[in-house]
């Protein structure tokens, strides 16, 4: 399929031409499809609604291993990954886990294809000392299924576990001083990459947050590493996170990798991917609306009925076992900052989208998954992440949403909690934001006793579990979209109490919550339906 430009379109509903990709329009009577968790829902929503729909799929690299061995032999700023290799030296492979790419993507996995021809690569030269390092900070370990699925039998059973494990953060003789920067963050990292001669970082770039210094400074560090950039002033401080050039994140972790880059050679292996999120017989959720077949129609009725006959559980498991069916659109490889660039310029090509003006109402439906509930369930703080750090936040130059506007969720909202993956959010769900929800406060009374109580710690090493101060990181994420949202209104929660907790208001249905919130932004307002999954961003003009 050739790729297609997008296109600004008001006025009435339009239709697609052939070689134009529409990316919002006027609502008439056509329904629109929100997720709900798990739940599909089927939505009339006010004539004038401006639905903002992701550009369809770039189409994928013909020979995706050719185009990753053209990058490790032409890399950007360096010399050709064969000629950096010498017999004997030590080499450590670093990756992302599997909060990239949602869902986890079909057979074989990039990250797969790329590290097997790293090992030919360096087998070929004599390097035999290579470790496989899963960069997976203060997130969860993987399990071994899903370590096995990522790379694929071949590599699991040669390094596996000895020489292909997960980071471990609290590992007391496994971490590195590298220093502090000028302005006194302190750079921990993972001590196998510091000691290695090489350090391959492969990369999957699914927003335009990952990657470049990001990824060994973020994903091989610890906790006091983690500190000085996920706090609730840095995120207040990013407008939208996702915009590289103007992230206090980002620029707090640039400053950061350039002190790892003065210490380590690294050599990056950047990718994107194209958003066919999905393909068969759910390939419709990817649609517009007014385009639907009748046999669209009929898959999308079955779907829903079948949804609503299903307890929680197992409809969440059928959704996480929908492989995704991403398609490899760009590699570039080399130093950091060139190579990231690159990468960056393809992400925004597939992601974003050119909107002129902002809305007093968002409407986003939030799906089953984030990149912290793969595998398990998207408990209350994971919903708070989705609506207010990252959907907020999926924009360039402006909020979608005027400040003081109404966010408009659909979840069900149940107060339900993995126990082995989510241990300490519990206890911060349930103790600690009864008490306050302000994040700063929260930061400075409570955060390090939940990073250094021994169970957590403990849970995390041994099993598991994310790290005790991950649902505090999780809680300010959301805080630039806190500090600028009005009001957000769950439509569909299925109790009160979990949107009072979050600060939330509830409503029975989104007729209900429209109706609510035009209380405080006037009878007449901009609305506007951010139309995912698949992931879309905006260029705010």
């Amino acid at each position: 399929m050739r790729e297609r430009a997008a296109k600004v379109v008001r006025g009435p509903t339009p239709r697609r031409k052939e070689d134009d990709q529409v990316v919002y329009i006027d609502t008439n009577s056509a329904p629109r499809i929100l997720f709900s968790g798990e739940d599909l829902l089927l939505e009339d929503l006010p004539v004038g609604t401006r639905v903002v729909y992701p550009k369809p799929p770039i189409e994928g690299l013909a020979n995706p291993g050719a185009a990753i061995r053209y990058a490790l032999n032409h890399p950007l700023g360096t010399e050709p990954l064969y000629a950096q290799l010498v017999p004997g030296m030590r080499v450590t492979i670093a990756v992302d886990d599997i909060s990239l790419p949602l869902p986890p993507m079909v057979r074989p996995d990039v990250r797969e294809t790329i590290i097997e021809i790293l090992l030919e690569l360096l087998d070929a030269n004599g390097v035999d000392d290579v470790h496989i390092i899963v960069a997976n900070s203060l997130h969860r370990k993987m399990t071994a299924a899903e370590m096995k699925r990522m790379v694929g039998t071949k590599i699991f059973d040669a390094f596996y576990p000895d020489r292909y494990y997960c980071h471990d953060a609290e590992d007391p003789d496994g971490m590195v001083h590298l220093g502090v920067t000028a302005m006194d963050e302190p750079v921990n990292i993972n001590r196998r990459a510091v000691e290695s001669d090489l350090v391959i970082y492969v990369n999957i770039n699914l927003v335009p947050m990952d990657g470049g210094h990001k990824s060994v400074t973020v994903g091989l560090c610890d906790y006091d590493s983690l500190r000085p950039h996920h706090e609730p002033q840095t995120i207040r401080d990013s407008n939208s996170y996702m915009d590289p050039k103007t992230s206090m994140l980002n620029t707090k972790v640039e400053r950061m990798g350039a002190l790892v880059d003065e210490h380590m050679n690294v050599f990056h292996v950047e990718t994107a991917l194209n958003n066919r999120m999905y393909a068969g017989s759910t390939a419709f959720l990817a649609k517009n609306e007014d385009e639907f077949t009748e046999f669209d129609r009929m898959k999308f009725e079955a779907m829903r009925w079948t949804l609503s006959k299903m307890p929680p559980a197992a409809k969440r498991k059928l959704f996480h076992s929908i492989p995704a069916q991403y398609q490899l659109i760009a590699c570039h490889a080399g130093k950091t900052e060139p190579v990231h660039e690159k990468i960056l310029e393809r992400c925004f090509e597939q992601y974003a989208v050119n909107v002129r003006g902002q809305a007093d109402i968002l409407l986003c439906g939030i799906p089953f998954i984030s990149p912290y509930n793969v595998n398990s369930i998207l408990n209350p703080l994971l919903v708070q992440v989705m609506a207010l750090g990252y959907f907020h936040n999926m924009y360039r130059g402006n909020p979608v949403l005027k400040k003081g506007g109404v966010m408009i969720i659909t979840h069900p909202c149940y107060d339900e909690f993995d126990h082995n993956h989510h241990p300490s959010y519990i206890e911060f769900f349930n103790r600690l934001l009864p008490e306050t929800r302000d994040a700063v406060k929260l930061r400075h009374k409570y955060e390090e006793e939940f990073a250094h109580n021994p169970s957590y710690i403990e849970m995390y090493r041994r099993g598991n579990a994310y790290h005790g101060a991950h649902p505090f990181f999780m809680w300010y994420w959301g805080e630039n979209g806190r500090q600028h949202v009005g009001r957000v209104i769950v439509a569909g929660a299925k109790n009160a109490h979990v949107p009072a907790m979050l600060g939330w208001e509830r409503a029975e249905s989104v007729t209900e919550a429209l109706a609510m919130a035009r209380s405080t932004v006037g009878p007449s307002p901009e609305i506007t339906l951010m139309h995912h999954p698949p992931i879309v961003m905006m260029d705010m003009e």
